[in-house]
């Protein structure tokens, strides 16, 4: 049950709880600007459709699990992941930041480092391992090439 609770969107979700409920209810006022903020923040979560699309399109193609705690199949390393390793991450990374941005919720910048830390420390690690000790030389290679986030 823990499992399928414990998944990434879910902790999305509950970082975009917590800065929705920082913007409605204790806001003091604050502001990034009306233009800029809704601007940046349409531009950041449009960015991270984009790119969650992208990869979940490589997973298809592929035909692999994109569920974090299954073992994959196969090692994907073309499309958007010759340019990073974790663009779902980043995706829902750009999600969140892209929303605290469009809501205003100023201080809730906090929160990107640490569902950064959280989902690196939680999930990424844990699927490096596993994809380190089925596709051994072929990720080896790949995580020299590819930069984790960037």
């Amino acid at each position: 049950m823990f499992k399928l609770v414990d998944s990434p969107p879910v902790w999305l979700c509950t970082a975009l709880l917590l800065a929705w409920v920082q913007k409605s209810y204790y806001s003091y006022g604050l502001s990034f600007g009306p233009v800029w903020g809704d601007l940046l923040g349409g531009l950041l979560v449009g960015g991270g459709l984009v790119l969650f699309a992208l990869a979940a399109f490589e997973f298809r193609r592929h035909r692999t699990t994109i569920i974090p705690h299954q073992e994959a199949s196969h090692l994907i390393t073309s499309g958007v992941f010759s340019r990073t390793r974790n663009p779902i991450y980043l995706a829902d990374s750009l999600i969140l930041a892209g929303m605290i941005l469009y809501w205003d919720a100023v201080l809730s910048l906090p929160l990107i480092p640490i569902f950064v830390w959280w989902i690196e420390r939680h999930f990424i690690i844990a699927e490096e391992k596993r994809l380190r000790r089925n596709f051994r030389a072929d990720f080896a290679r790949y995580e020299k090439q590819t930069r984790r986030w960037l």
